[in-house]
C-alpha cells in the first residue's frame, strides 16, 4: 500500500498549532506568601511582575513591585506580615493552551498585550506566550527573531496601528 504524503504549507501548519506546542514555562508565587517574600523573590528573579497562584497552581491574577511598594509603604503597613492576597490584579487575560497559536496571537493583537499567560481549562498556570514567539513560529523558526541560545539578548518593540 502507498503512503500518502501530506505537504502543509507553513501558514496552514501555523494555524494548527496549539499553544502548548510554544509556551515558555511561568515562575509564579504563592498567594499566602508575605509581601516582603514576594518583593525578594521578584528581585532575585529580575521582574517587575509575577503570576500569583494558589495551592492546587490556579492562576490567581499577577502582583506588581511598584504597587506593593506603593500601597504597603505608603500606608505603614509592615511587608513582612501583610500577605500579598490584597495586592493581586486579578484582571489579567490569559489563553488556554488547548487554543491555536493564531487564535492567541489574534487575542493578543485586539488587547494590544505582548504576553499572556497560558492556562489550562481548569486555570491552572502553564506558562506564557509572547508575541516573538508567535512571529517567530510563523515564519519557521524556533527562536524568537532567528537568535540562537547562544547569541546576546535581542529585544523588539512592537508597535500597534491605531484601529479606524
Amino acid at each position: 500500500m502507498k503512503q500518502i504524503k501530506h505537504y502543509y504549507s507553513l501558514g496552514a501548519y501555523f494555524e494548527a498549532r496549539t499553544v502548548k506546542d510554544i509556551i515558555k514555562p511561568a515562575k509564579s508565587i504563592l498567594n499566602k506568601v508575605s509581601v516582603k517574600v514576594a518583593l525578594d523573590e521578584m528581585q532575585t528573579r529580575a521582574v517587575d511582575s509575577s503570576p500569583v497562584i494558589d495551592q492546587r497552581g490556579e492562576l490567581l491574577g499577577t502582583v506588581s513591585q511598584n504597587k506593593m511598594n506603593r500601597e504597603v509603604g505608603g500606608f505603614g503597613h509592615d511587608p513582612n506580615t501583610e500577605p500579598i492576597e490584597a495586592h493581586i490584579d486579578r484582571n489579567n487575560p490569559y489563553c488556554f493552551e488547548d487554543q491555536t497559536v493564531a487564535a492567541a496571537e489574534q487575542m493578543m493583537l485586539n488587547t494590544k498585550i505582548g504576553e499572556v499567560f497560558v492556562v489550562t481549562r481548569e486555570k491552572l498556570l502553564v506558562g506564557t506566550i509572547n508575541i516573538e514567539s508567535i512571529v517567530a513560529q510563523k515564519h519557521g523558526r524556533k527562536d524568537p527573531l532567528g537568535a540562537s541560545e547562544k547569541s546576546a539578548p535581542r529585544s523588539i518593540t512592537i508597535r500597534f496601528a491605531p484601529q479606524s
